[in-house]
């Protein structure tokens, strides 16, 4: 494990040491410079925004390479920071599992085989890859049809036993269980795009060719294992209003309201109830193009005997190249398989109990003060989560010594940017300020709940870290005080010679898409 950076105890010894060496003098909390109080001002008229009003603030800002705390607002106070938590997730997965880990889908038979016949089982072993693609399973089947297999005599066994049978998160609410970001999570899945979304199907509903005709309606993958009930009408003109809403406890998805004939498909991203089944139809519609018929039943949840000879295999991108689409579109599939797969690699346990028990000793290690904070889940999506403002500019402040943090750091959004894997969740906000192409943070958004926490250069070259947490307000959207404070921090200046800063990497370039496969980009970021 790692040494502790930057106790918050000795952040004032710091101070003094540097100004000292510099032969200056230098702002402390007791005597800031006119700057740094300018500064302090401008963030306390921000916060005083209306917008607030009967709200809760935790702001921290700190000089990452001397440990000065250039403000504090509230700053021990515990409040639900949302997608923040991914913050955590995100360091300790890069540093227990490391940049280079890779997830591995394997198929695997047992019995005998003879001319073509495998008078036994085939296996589909999950290896947690959050990532998979119905072309990824084709190309799985292509390889049993190649190896030789024509026919199993035995059943398809989806071993998804990596991980436990716990699909949904702690404390996540009901009705967020149809939409893609409250995704069940498996050690067996399937992604429909290169959103990497994993758990859920794309529905699409386009307009018939003449009004009073149900909608058609298709899926990305197309699979049966989801029910279609349409309700749905095309009318000859007027609004297209298409609801697509997956039924609790199943995968029935009905479609009613209406879309007028040449409008585009509307479509939308829907759960599936049980995604190691999901993925197993997948395989098994695969393993049928390719010429491979398995004579038997679909059985869940068995593990693969030790005996069982490996036929087809296939390895998940790196860890390193998994935080853009991760950190980028602020995906919560993602954010709990790591906390599983931490659980799993370490312990022997891929629980979430686990898996925060050793993100929890990893992030104490770097210095937060785990007694203060509590984490519930690998996303942010429980609102049980608390963490306060200082904590997280402590583990930013940490990481910035760690071997993979120019990888942690590029994959983090960027204001202003508009591509999507370089933006991301903040590729809207900020643009044409000083903090566009600067500011590298995590965003956050539950109702009532916003945070925005990460880094900003300053107009004098040094690299801040920021956390802001807004909780209990009762307007739509807080995130343009956010964005003020970023732009202010993005413009200070503290005057004077500045000691040596360390230059923040380079983004990284945009992540090619996997051959063969399309990227439809039309589902809103979450935050």
């Amino acid at each position: 494990m790692h040494r502790r950076h930057f106790p918050r105890a000795l952040a004032l010894l710091v101070l003094v040491a540097t100004a000292a060496t510099a032969g200056a003098p230098g702002a402390t909390a007791e005597s800031p410079t006119p700057a740094t109080t300018q500064l302090r001002a401008t963030i306390d008229t921000i916060l005083a925004d209306t917008l607030l009003t009967g709200a809760q603030a935790s702001v921290v800002v700190v000089d990452t390479s001397t440990g000065q705390t250039l403000y504090d607002r509230n700053g021990d106070r515990r409040l639900v920071p949302a997608s923040n938590t991914k913050l955590l997730t995100s360091t300790a997965a890069l540093e227990l599992l490391g940049p280079g880990h890779r997830f591995t889908t394997d198929v695997r038979a047992s019995g005998k085989r003879r001319a073509g016949l495998l008078s036994g089982n085939l296996y589909l072993h999950g290896g947690g890859d959050p990532t998979m693609l119905a072309a990824d399973y084709d190309a799985l089947a292509a390889r049993v049809a190649a190896d030789g297999v024509r026919v199993v005599t035995g059943n398809l066994v989806a071993d998804d036993t990596r991980y436990d049978s716990t699909r949904l998160g702690p404390d996540w609410t009901w009705d967020d269980e149809p939409y893609y970001y409250a995704a069940q999570v498996s050690a067996l899945t399937v992604a429909p795009d290169t959103d990497y979304d994993a758990g859920t199907v794309i529905v699409h509903a386009a307009p018939a060719d003449r009004a009073g005709a149900p909608p058609v309606v298709t899926t990305t993958p197309a699979t049966g294992y989801v029910r279609v009930d349409n309700r749905a009408q095309t009318v000859s003109d007027g609004e297209t209003s298409i609801s697509i809403e997956r039924e609790h406890g199943g995968n029935t998805v009905v479609v009613t309201g209406q879309i007028a004939v040449g409008d585009e498909p509307a479509s939308d991203w829907v759960t599936v109830w049980e995604p190691t089944g999901y993925a197993a139809d997948v395989f098994r519609a695969a393993l049928h193009r390719h010429g491979v018929r398995v004579l038997g039943r679909t059985v869940l949840g068995q593990p693969t005997p030790e005996t069982a000879q490996p036929v087809a295999r296939h390895d998940s991108m790196s860890l390193g190249e998994l935080m853009t689409p991760f950190l980028k579109l602020s995906n919560n599939g993602h954010a709990e398989v790591l906390t599983k797969e931490i659980g799993r690699v370490l312990s022997g346990s891929g629980t979430w109990t686990a898996g925060i028990t050793a993100i929890s000793e990893y992030v104490a290690d770097t210095g937060m003060d785990t007694g203060r904070l509590r984490q519930r889940d690998g996303s942010g999506l429980s609102r049980r989560n608390l963490v306060p403002a200082a904590e997280f500019v402590d583990l930013l402040s940490a990481v910035r010594a760690e071997p993979w943090f120019a990888t942690w750091y590029a994959a983090l959004p960027i204001a202003g940017q508009p591509e999507r894997f370089v933006g991301g969740t903040l590729r809207s906000r900020m643009a044409g300020t000083p903090a566009a192409g600067n500011v590298h943070a995590k965003t956050g958004s539950l109702t009532g709940v916003s945070g925005l926490s990460g880094y900003v250069t300053s107009a004098d070259g040094r690299l801040l870290a920021f956390s802001i947490l807004l909780n209990n307000y009762l307007t739509a959207s807080v995130k343009p005080l956010e964005d003020q404070i970023a732009v202010a921090l993005a413009g200070f200046r503290e005057g004077g010679a500045s000691a040596a800063r360390v230059a923040p990497p380079s983004a990284p370039e945009t992540p090619r898409t996997p051959e063969g496969v399309e990227c439809s980009w039309v589902k809103p970021i979450t935050c």
